[in-house]
């Protein structure tokens, strides 16, 4: 007997894309306007103009759609890209250089992502996993530079690979952006050079 497939209209499937695409814009922007906890499900169906059984349906939970907009980001932020440049390096002073503006336009294009995420750090329930989300790949790929760094005899006699990766996190993770351009009002410029020499310094001279 004939198995009959099940039909799929293509109208549909669009109708649906759109509506989970509206659904996470709507999220975006409130979560950026008001600070996650602030937000419910309902706020997000109302901006979105569907109904909040919708919302469910098409993006899951708030915090479901809280990691789908960090991923998203996460996925676009330009980190591959950042590396094979920092690898085709030869000195620390270049290699610093090519990471801190890799990393500045990562934080800079994301900003409005990121604050969100800072944000989201006093809701216990989702702190977190979207902790994790948003910095598991970052710190890999700092990793990944640290052994390039080690590899290629650039760093500092005694430091290793995970030093050199925790001092590359201390240096141009989320929080060091966040320190010097948010909390104190640098601009992404003097930031970026400023960051650069202290990397150099730290992983430099051990």
């Amino acid at each position: 007997m004939a198995t009959t497939r099940p039909y799929r209209s293509p109208r549909r499937a669009g109708e649906a894309a759109d509506t989970r695409r509206d659904i996470l814009t709507a999220a975006r922007e409130l979560f950026s306007a008001h600070g996650y906890a602030r937000v419910t499900v309902a706020d997000i169906a109302k901006r979105a103009g569907t109904a909040v059984k919708t919302v469910y349906a098409s993006a899951g939970t708030k915090a479901d759609i809280l990691n789908e907009l960090i991923a998203v980001d996460v996925e676009g932020s330009g980190a591959a890209e950042n590396l094979a440049e920092v690898r085709a390096t030869r000195d620390l002073g270049e290699a610093m250089r090519v990471l801190a503006r890799g990393t500045r336009t990562g934080n800079e294009a994301n900003r409005e992502t990121l604050d969100i995420l800072f944000s989201s750090m006093s809701s216990h329930d989702v702190a977190a996993d979207v902790w994790q989300r948003g910095t598991t790949s970052y710190r890999a790929t700092l990793h990944a530079v640290a052994r390039h760094l080690a590899d290629g005899g650039q760093l500092a006699p005694g430091l290793t690979v995970g030093r050199a990766a925790d001092r590359l996190w201390f240096c141009f993770g989320l929080a060091a952006w966040r320190t010097l351009v948010v909390d104190c009002g640098w601009s992404y410029d003097e930031a970026e050079d400023w960051l650069c020499r202290q990397a150099v310094r730290m992983l430099g001279e051990g």
